[in-house]
């Protein structure tokens, strides 16, 4: 992992500086956006440096979820009762092993006031509930379970609300113009009425640090020149994962060599070794999101076996729980098994995705018996799965799993399967270890004086699990926090 090229940078070694600003944030997607504008409200002086020709970064590419919750004013206006220890509790369960309890906590405690926030700066959510299974609304409704809140174990262990809070975009086009654009243009717009300066296509190449190890600017490129900014108060990196950096990969999370999916190529980890070369601590290095390509319209219907014909999952469940688990702990192996009817009535579901509809089914058979040899499983391992899915289906119960009652209906004929071996993606969650201020923590334990993170470049709220929301929502909580304590520093 060592790059002679990130070690820190001598400030005594610095002859003349080609910007400077109080507080220097690096990065200008939703972290980076937050920060800056509360450092400036804080009365700093705010430089951004976006290595791309514009703002946005990965969070204006995505659907644009924001996982909030405890009793939001929209939450309240859909008639959903949610409080900040539900929240927690809900959290702790999904996000975990290793959940950051403390960060947790404080998040939540902190939810209700941060979609206030996000709604003070322009940022719209359209009082509409949406309640179906899908990687987000068909349309633009505000709300959805982004989660799995209501599904099992889950709804068993908190009170489900669902938190995933949608800015309303007209004319979305998922992948390239949905709810993420939304959110940073709002946010965007108020840091230029504060006067925030912003430089682009500058690339992060290494920190500066005083003769006391403070950090006091950064080293980047633009057009392969050097360009050195000087940072008074400090920097702020808010400089997404490590998803397309192939080495890292291989080291922390080779279960995604290959199969990087949501994030964007600019997402080099090189936040992360910078701030590694100042001795700063890592966390959940190993953790992932995994996204399953299959329709939840349809996954919701039928059953998902894995490669010994077993069912491992809920199928009304959070796709990424399911892609975390087929990936994980089904060796990256699934099918989703359906029959005529369901796949009929999941194709004409408003939110089925219209992409995936095209996509024909890999089998079609006339018996679970046929179906089961013309997949390659074992004689009966199939028949058995379905014989007692459907004993206990056709009284709408599912005592293995708890899927809820309203998708479980016996299985029929004729009938078929998809592949899904392989049809995983995702990016990483591990990063800097950063405490409730956003100070990243030296592996000693202290905060390395002048230096802040907040986003994907850090380890946030998630551990070994995820809820989509999660990035936006702590990389823009957490980001307005790095930008208020650099301001006060």
């Amino acid at each position: 992992m060592s790059d002679v090229r990130v070690h820190p940078e001598r400030l005594a070694a610095v002859t003349e500086w080609d910007y400077e600003a109080d507080v220097v944030v690096v990065g200008y997607g939703v972290a980076g956006a937050g920060a800056a504008i509360e450092a400036a409200r804080a009365g700093a002086d705010v430089l951004v440096l976006e290595r791309t020709g514009g703002w946005g970064g990965a969070a204006a590419l995505s659907g644009g979820f924001i996982y909030l919750g405890g009793g939001t004013a929209l939450q309240q206006a859909l008639g959903f009762d949610d409080t900040p220890e539900n929240m927690e509790r809900f959290l702790m369960a999904a996000l975990g092993p290793g959940a950051d309890e403390v960060k947790i906590r404080d998040y939540c405690q902190g939810s209700v006031e941060h979609f206030d926030w996000l709604v003070a700066q322009g940022v719209p959510f359209k009082e509409e509930f949406w309640g179906e299974p899908g990687w987000e609304p068909p349309a633009d409704q505000g709300l959805m379970f982004s989660g799995g809140e209501n599904a099992a174990p889950y709804n068993t262990l908190a009170t489900p609300a669902p938190r995933g809070h949608l800015p309303q975009m007209a004319d979305k086009h998922t992948g390239e113009k949905g709810g993420g654009f939304m959110l940073m243009k709002p946010l965007t717009d108020t840091a230029a009425a504060l006067g925030i300066r912003a430089e682009y296509d500058v690339r992060l190449q290494r920190l500066i640090v005083d003769d006391s190890g403070r950090v006091t600017g950064v080293v980047a490129k633009r057009y392969g020149k050097p360009v050195y900014v000087r940072a008074r108060r400090g920097v702020v990196l808010a400089t997404g994962s490590f998803a397309y950096n192939q080495q890292m990969v291989e080291a922390y999370t080779p279960l995604l060599i290959n199969r990087p999916a949501a994030a964007i190529e600019e997402h080099d980890g090189i936040g992360i070794l910078v701030a590694q070369a100042l001795g700063a601590q890592l966390a959940h290095m190993d953790a992932i999101e995994v996204a399953i390509f299959a329709d939840p319209q349809l996954m919701a219907r039928g059953i998902l076996v894995n490669g010994r014909g077993q069912r491992y999952i809920p199928e009304d469940s959070y796709p990424s729980h399911i892609g975390q688990s087929t990936l994980i702990r089904q060796a990256n192996e699934a099918f989703l098994i359906i029959d005529e009817s369901a796949l009929e009535e999941a194709n004409n579901s408003v939110s089925s995705s219209a992409a995936m509809r095209s996509v024909p089914p890999t089998w079609v058979a006339e018996s679970v018996e046929e179906l089961e040899s013309d997949i390659g499983f074992p004689a009966g391992v199939l028949q058995a799965t379905v014989e007692v899915y459907n004993r206990h289906a056709k009284d709408g119960a599912d005592p293995l799993l708890g899927k809820k009652t309203q998708w479980v209906k016996p299985i029929g004929a004729p009938l078929a399967a998809y592949d899904l071996r392989n049809r995983t993606g995702g990016f990483t969650l591990g990063g800097l270890r950063t405490d409730l201020d956003s100070r990243v923590v030296h592996v000693s334990g202290d905060p390395i004086p002048g230096l802040f993170a907040a986003g994907r470049c850090t380890s946030g709220i998630s551990a070994g699990g995820y809820v989509s929301g999660a990035s936006l929502g702590d990389g823009s909580f957490y980001g307005r926090r790095a930008g208020r304590t650099a301001a006060g520093s």
